[in-house]
């Protein structure tokens, strides 16, 4: 990189408030929560339950798959409808470690194979279950199998030419062709149920408050890493040269830019980014199963970046946890309304506030100055 790279970064995030506000904010969230949790007694105001500390947790991790939609969205004009397959894929490699933490303490009490392969009568562990008794081998396969899976799909993609509503409507028949193989039980990976029961990680219960505060502050490090390293990647000067394909690709490609490298690179990086994202996800809600592969997943976190304003990374992270509250809410005073609300809030959305709820604040801030 350039010295002339370094000095507009300085720049870019000298003048960023919204940056500045972002990691102020996120840095006191992890530090007051955690706090509050272990602090102050149940009976108090001040205490945040565990039921709390795991819901935000869970949201966290759904603001890093959005920052990784926004990256390629927002920056390079890649909308992929298929984004929560990556997402689940390294929550599967999260779950088949932890599942192979259990051991003897499962119902079966077989100290190798997951007690669904003894009650499928499975005589040996696959060979793709193996090394995942080891945390650091999962740690790779988190990155490694979603980055994997991007690579191979995208070379195709990009090499071809596929772009707009096309991409979108393959990256969405990957994410459904991979949920109906994870559905099927002879895949080894629990079928309709999932991988489940878990105990404990890195020797520490998973049920444990300390456990589960290492979990959501670890969270909170992720996201804070992943927005920061994204917003140094589009303030260099690759991330000019992906505003240009988004702006035009064709015009890009003319004056001798290799288009499609650069864009199979940050789908890639997106991709490994999402798979953290799902492994973060998996020990703090305690499942993993085919549903995180639906398509309506990939929607719904599209609409989060959409509803936060795209091309802002941190907007993505504020769409993620203001939609996700509101479907705990709906969920819980309305499940049958739930979707049609998010429909009705995706149509509004993207008619008057096409760059979503940063752009409404900012055109307050212009008017009143």
């Amino acid at each position: 990189m350039t010295l002339q790279d370094h000095s507009a970064i300085s720049r870019v995030m000298r003048s960023d408030r919204g940056i500045k506000w972002f990691v102020g904010l996120l840095l006191a969230a992890a530090v007051l929560l955690p706090l509050g949790h272990l602090l102050f007694p149940p009976e108090s105001s001040l205490h945040v339950s565990t039921y709390t500390l795991g819901l935000v947790g869970k949201y966290m991790t759904y603001a890093l798959l959005a920052v990784s939609i926004d990256l390629i969205w927002g920056y390079c004009g890649i909308l992929s409808l298929g984004h929560t397959a990556f997402f689940a894929l390294g929550g599967y490699a999260m779950g088949m470690y932890l599942m192979r933490q259990i051991g003897t303490r499962g119902v079966y009490g077989d100290p190798l194979l997951p007690d669904f392969m003894v009650f499928l009568n499975w005589d040996s562990l696959p060979w793709y279950w193996h090394g995942f008794d080891m945390f650091w081998f999962a740690a790779v396969m988190v990155v490694l199998a979603p980055g994997l899976l991007a690579l191979v799909f995208g070379w195709f993609a990009f090499q071809s030419r596929v772009v707009g509503v096309y991409f979108s409507i393959i990256t969405q028949a990957l994410t459904f062709a991979l949920l109906l193989a994870f559905f099927r039980n002879e895949m080894g990976f629990g079928g309709n149920n999932g991988l489940t029961d878990f105990k404990e990680l890195l020797g520490f219960d998973l049920q444990a408050s300390s456990t589960r505060v290492g979990l959501y502050v670890t969270s909170a490090l992720a996201l804070l890493a992943g927005v920061l390293v994204c917003r140094w990647i589009v303030a260099s000067r690759f991330g000019r040269i992906i505003a240009a394909i988004r702006d035009s690709e064709s015009r890009t490609r003319f004056i001798g830019y290799r288009v499609e490298h650069y864009k199979l690179w940050l789908f890639c990086f997106s991709a490994m980014l999402a798979g953290i994202a799902g492994a973060l996800y998996v020990p703090q809600v305690g499942i993993i199963n085919p549903g995180e592969f639906a398509p309506i997943n990939s929607i719904e976190a599209v609409v989060w970046v959409a509803v936060g304003g795209r091309g802002t990374l941190y907007g993505a992270v504020v769409g993620a946890i203001l939609v996700n509250y509101a479907k705990s809410y709906f969920t819980m005073a309305w499940p049958e309304a739930w979707l049609y609300a998010l429909g009705v809030l995706f149509v509004l959305v993207t008619l008057f506030l096409p760059k979503g709820v940063l752009g409404l604040v900012q055109r307050f801030k212009r008017a009143e100055s």
